[in-house]
């Protein structure tokens, strides 16, 4: 077995190194073979056989690099010193060789036909020589030998075709999950930020205005400073308990069961707009249409618009903020307007991110909708979403 292999990985490091080693070992064998007296051999060696002999191993040098011209070479010479009785010893397999080389290295319909072909010829060869018949064992031998090595050849380059599609298709495949990998990973890190900004930005933005509005009215009025911390030590125990969610859900595997706290959609709006009231914002809202349930993904977005539209109006000194919900057969409809006066403006957040609207949009574009944001002619700001909706009434 060592043997084996040891020749296979020179023949494909030196292919042609190889060969002509080879051919050079098996034309001294050919040559030597009349000399070999009562193991068949006439005891002597002619000229003709000498030259039959290196014209059908020679090219055989050439057999990968031009397989069916080394076959044509080598078939038409054994076939002609079959004829004028010069062949000797194992010029028949150079011929094999050059058979099972086309076989291996083009496709089944040539093989089929080089092997009828080489055939066809080393027989006409031999009835011209002996004047037989075509069902003479010694050329039926010559047919079975070259239809023997086409079929092996074409059997090894089938085999080999197989092998070398399942490699391609295994690349692919393994190319195909780690692309898959890094657009979830990909997917999963833009779902967690999204998410940390919305569940905590109004939080924050909550904390550094009525910190602000705390140390600035300090002396002048305790108690609106006390009211002001408690909002804050309201807000901090709201982040605390966000990001204890947000963690937890990070450290779960996939093992453990989903958790069981609802999504948060319009049906917690009220709450929402309770808690920027508290913060000292001027929050009115209207429905309009008839009320019916939302798919969960428009639910979630329309909330999260909501929320973060309110968190930005807050940190950026809006006083009023106008809410409308319009609910159509085939679509929901968000407005949020924000009145800010420019003789009024609150204390400003000191950082901002810039990843609210961004987080928005994606947001709506994943649900399907669309969405615009922009100043509004007579001043502040307004944000507006089309969400698509299917009616589902109950």
């Amino acid at each position: 077995m060592g043997a084996v292999t040891l020749v296979r990985q020179a023949s494909r490091l030196h292919p042609y190194v190889f060969d002509a080693i080879v051919a050079l070992c098996l034309f001294a064998i050919s040559v030597s073979y009349p000399l070999l007296g009562p193991l068949g051999g006439e005891g002597r060696l002619t000229p003709g056989q000498a030259a039959f002999s290196a014209v059908v191993w020679g090219v055989l040098v050439l057999r990968r690099r031009h397989p069916l011209a080394v076959l044509s070479v080598s078939s038409a010479a054994t076939a002609l010193s079959v004829a004028l009785n010069e062949a000797r010893g194992l010029s028949t397999l150079a011929v094999v060789i050059a058979v099972y080389t086309v076989a291996v290295s083009t496709n089944r319909l040539t093989a089929v036909l080089a092997g009828s072909f080489t055939g066809l010829v080393l027989v006409g060869g031999a009835l011209y020589s002996t004047r037989g018949t075509v069902l003479d064992p010694d050329k039926v031998v010559l047919v079975l030998w070259s239809g023997l090595a086409a079929a092996v050849g074409d059997a090894i380059r089938s085999h080999r075709d197989y092998v070398l599609a399942a490699e391609e298709r295994a690349r692919r495949a393994e190319h195909s999950r780690d692309e898959q990998t890094r657009r979830r990973l990909a997917e999963d890190r833009l779902r967690i930020a999204r998410d940390l900004h919305d569940v905590m930005a109004h939080h924050i933005a909550v904390i550094n205005v009525q910190a602000g509005v705390a140390g600035h009215v300090l002396r002048s009025d305790p108690s609106g400073a006390q009211e002001a911390l408690g909002h804050v030590r309201h807000a901090s125990r709201a982040v605390l308990d966000e990001l204890g969610s947000v963690l937890r859900v990070l450290r779960e595997n996939e093992e453990v069961a989903a958790p069981t706290e609802p999504v948060p959609g319009l049906g917690r709006m009220e709450e929402l707009i309770e808690s920027f009231r508290g913060a000292g914002l001027r929050v009115t809202w209207r429905r309009a249409g008839q009320i019916y349930a939302l798919p969960a993904p428009v639910d979630l977005a329309a909330y999260r618009l909501l929320q973060e539209s309110l968190t930005n109006a807050h940190k950026h000194g809006g006083d009023i903020v106008r809410i409308q919900l319009s609910y159509q057969p085939e679509q929901l409809t968000v407005e949020v307007d924000n009145e800010a006066p420019a003789e009024r403006r609150r204390i400003r957040s000191m950082v901002s991110t810039g990843y609210g609207l961004l987080g928005m949009r994606e947001r709506v574009s994943a649900a399907g909708g669309r969405m615009h944001a922009g100043p509004r002619p007579g001043g502040g700001f307004r944000v507006r979403a089309v969400l698509p909706a299917c009616q589902e009434r109950g």
